[in-house]
């Protein structure tokens, strides 16, 4: 069994194509909204997209989490 969350994640992410595409495209949304944040004035535009991108981080971090529990639940009934 994996001793760690952040082993669990690792194992994840080497063996689960699904949860490394969205750790993936979580870390770009993450990047995105650094960039964001180090603008001293963000435009009616970027406001929104700063918005949109926080939405769409939240739900990944959801799904990828939903997976850590199952992967857990099956680990546990194995």
């Amino acid at each position: 069994m994996v001793a760690s969350l952040d082993d669990l994640k690792e194992h994840l992410m080497a063996t689960n194509e699904q949860f490394a595409r969205l750790a993936t495209e979580r870390q770009t949304y993450k990047l995105k909204l650094q960039e964001l944040a180090g603008k001293p004035f963000l435009t009616d535009q970027e406001q929104l997209e700063e918005v949109q991108l926080k939405k769409q981080k939240l739900r990944l971090k959801d799904q990828m989490e939903a997976m850590l529990h199952e992967y857990r639940r099956q680990a546990l009934s194995a």
